[in-house]
């Protein structure tokens, strides 16, 4: 029994850092009268794929009056930085 829980604790701590992976996404979205359109990045805390992505950017854009166009990709965190500079106050914001 105590082999079990031994292997079963190092197995979960093996697992924490897939399931604690950063997961984010860059977009395009709009918004209508007067047309303004922006580019952003976002974390994304569901499944790290880009229908997941869509699923959480829309609602969250949606509450604030935006329109999802796109998702153009979902990242780790060492792609953030080389984003940052074109997604401006829309980075990280969503």
């Amino acid at each position: 029994m105590k082999k079990l829980i031994l292997i079963t604790a190092a197995l979960a701590m093996l697992a924490a850092p897939l399931q604690a992976a950063d997961c984010f996404a860059d977009y395009k979205a709009k918004r209508n009268d007067p047309l303004k359109l922006h580019y952003g990045v976002a974390r994304i805390s569901g499944a790290c794929n880009t229908a997941s992505a869509k699923g959480e950017l829309a609602l969250r854009l949606r509450a604030d009056g935006w329109t999802l166009l796109n998702v153009l990709s979902v990242f780790d965190a060492s792609g953030l930085e080389g984003r940052k500079p074109s997604a401006g106050n829309y980075y990280l914001r969503y």
